[in-house]
């Protein structure tokens, strides 16, 4: 895959990712199924009683447990499901955007070299064995290289939902993040990638308002691909724990990106910087075996194929 300079992109992710100020949190609700009146105060964000009530049997249906440590055998490449195909059809009802989906999240997603090159031929290839992706690269053209108003350095879970931290100039009054992006950019998918960044506090915090954010999604009729976190800052993997948790009880995508960082030389992450958190980064993507790429690259082709992958089972009748 042809990428730019490597230098560049040490100044940008150290700009990103070294210093990351704590999002206030939202005041909590009595319930988190009750979030979209506080998500959003526009009138694009008021959905209608069937869509609420898909959303509370979404939440409310039993789903299998996972086992301790078993997320970390979950397939890098979610598979889709029926309750991910209502979600998809609900959305289209509500007038989503097929073509569209949106980026959701921190200073790991915030960057220039985050899936931006498939927006501009010339800056990538994808060789042989992956041609196939040029139709998802086609497909969604435009959402590759889109500044997401739901993706800024320092984001957490708690500032996704918090009006506060949102774009004044774009987002409206009271309007949260992840509102204002799926009101202006109407995605039929978001693809959610959340670190550790949320001042040490327990993977239940996390959950809750990770929780809160699936939710939300999923009354938006937006299809919600959950994204492993490649570190384990918190030295335990609850966060990533949480996060399969979560995709397994709202049966929604999960893209198993820790498990596919494991083969590669110091699982992804960059030696220079050695500190867990980083990602590695090589130019020469198709030019090494697959357990000598580096975490960039890989990120952007696992990230890729997991688009890939749902689009096409969403397209099965």
């Amino acid at each position: 895959m042809k990428v730019r300079h490597l230098f560049l992109l040490l100044l940008m992710l150290l700009a990103a990712c070294t210093i990351a100020p704590t999002a206030t949190p939202q005041p909590e609700t009595e319930s988190t199924s009750t979030t979209s009146t506080s998500l959003s105060a526009s009138p694009e964000a008021t959905k209608s009683e069937a869509a609420i009530a898909a959303t509370e049997e979404f939440a409310a249906t039993p789903r299998p447990t996972l086992g301790p440590d078993e997320w970390m055998t979950l397939p890098v490449i979610p598979e889709v499901t029926d309750t991910t195909h209502e979600i998809y059809a609900r959305g289209l009802a509500m007038g989503r955007d097929p073509n569209a989906f949106s980026k959701i999240g921190d200073c790991q997603t915030n960057t220039g070299f985050y899936l931006v090159d498939f927006d501009h031929k010339g800056w990538y290839s994808l060789g042989e064995e992956y041609a196939y992706l040029q139709d998802t690269i086609d497909y969604y053209e435009g959402s590759y290289s889109r500044t997401s108003l739901a993706m800024r350095d320092g984001y957490n879970v708690a500032a996704i939902l918090t009006p506060l931290r949102a774009d004044p100039k774009m987002c409206e009054k009271g309007e949260t993040p992840i509102a204002c992006e799926f009101r202006l950019h109407n995605p039929s998918i978001a693809v959610i990638s959340l670190e550790t960044n949320f001042s040490g506090r327990p993977a239940d915090d996390y959950g809750k308002y990770m929780r809160q954010i699936v939710e939300y999604s999923i009354e938006q009729g937006v299809v919600p691909i959950l994204a492993t976190k490649g570190d384990n800052l918190e030295g335990d993997h609850s966060i990533n724990a949480e996060i399969a948790k979560i995709a397994v009880e709202y049966d929604i995508p999960l893209w198993n990106f820790w498990a596919a960082l494991q083969p590669l030389p110091n699982n992804g992450h960059s030696i220079e910087w050695n500190d867990g958190f980083h990602l590695s980064f090589s130019r020469n993507f198709f030019d090494q075996p697959k357990n000598m790429l580096s975490g960039w690259p890989w990120r952007n082709l696992t990230a890729l194929q997991a688009l890939d992958a749902v689009r096409r089972g969403l397209q099965e009748q």
